[in-house]
């Protein structure tokens, strides 16, 4: 299977203390998926991760953090160059907060991957199983 990580996941993945990385974790140790990244995926890690309120670290920090998850070895990345417009939202997108899973759904589709997350209401994407 490859997939596309949706912001969610790959926070989930990169922080330690995120109360999903384990279940993140296991499934890409049980499943060894091919997985990628994308401009909005880790625009939006760097993004969640410095919001002081939640995790307490800089944009710099959350950079770095990022880019040393990508070249351990423990997982392989890719990255996703991103072509897809306005025009490529599902029709199921309705609200603000559909815009982005809609996105790289669609992302993830043109690609020959599934979008993989831990938010069970986005159509069509694959949900990573709880432990």
């Amino acid at each position: 299977m490859k997939c596309l990580l949706d912001v969610n996941a790959l926070v989930a993945l990169g922080f330690l203390q995120h109360e999903f990385h384990e279940r993140v974790a296991r499934w890409l140790t049980n499943s060894a998926p091919a997985i990628a990244t994308c401009s909005i995926t880790e625009l939006g890690f760097v993004r969640v991760l410095s919001q002081a309120i939640h995790y307490g670290v800089t944009v710099t920090e959350a950079r770095n953090l990022l880019l040393k998850l990508k070249i351990a070895n423990t997982v392989k990345f890719s990255f996703l160059s991103d072509d897809r417009d306005i025009t490529q939202l599902p029709v199921w997108v309705k609200t603000h907060g559909q815009i982005t899973d809609g996105h790289l759904i669609q992302l993830a589709k043109a690609n020959g991957l599934a979008l993989a997350t831990l938010d069970r209401k986005i159509p069509g994407a694959y949900l990573i199983p709880e432990l």
